[in-house]
């Protein structure tokens, strides 16, 4: 199994470089930075990266739409997490361990875009207990990145 990890309008620098450190320590193989995310080298990244920016492969593209129409192209299988009328709890899903993954992380406030998630092939939500409906997108990230890796890297 393969898996990237795509970050969607990402706002805050902080979050970008916390998830480039989670993709490193759940084996993520590469990191999609989209939209108005912000790339390294930037000091606030690398404050909560410590330094896996420097050896998780990344690219930036602008265009998330056509980001996506290539690696579904390519047989990749777009993994969404977002609330939304068709999503489904995420321990539920089991990946397929001979495929490519790629999960898209959306913006703090708005979420994944209804035009990103219409090119997903499952939308997964984490089920919210409390008041609060959502976790910072980091959390969110880390909770997802190593639900795959149990799958990616079983214990023996």
């Amino acid at each position: 199994m393969k898996t990237s990890l795509l970050l969607s309008d990402i706002r805050s620098l902080h979050n970008v470089g916390a998830l480039f450190r989670t993709a490193d320590c759940a084996g993520f193989d590469r990191i999609y930075l989209t939209g108005i995310t912000a790339t390294p080298p930037r000091p606030e990244i690398s404050k909560t990266a410590l330094g896996a920016e420097n050896f998780v492969p990344w690219e930036y593209r602008e265009d998330v739409l056509s980001l996506l129409d290539e690696l579904s192209a390519r047989g990749v299988k777009i993994i969404g997490l977002e609330l939304s009328d068709r999503s489904v709890d995420y321990r539920t899903f089991i990946p397929e361990a001979d495929a490519e993954y790629c999960l898209i992380l959306g913006n703090e406030i708005d979420g994944v875009s209804a035009e990103v998630l219409a090119k997903c092939d499952t939308v997964l939500e984490i089920p919210m207990r409390g008041k609060k409906k959502s976790l910072n997108v980091s959390m969110t990230g880390g909770i997802l990145m190593f639900r795959f890796a149990e799958y990616r890297f079983p214990m023996p």
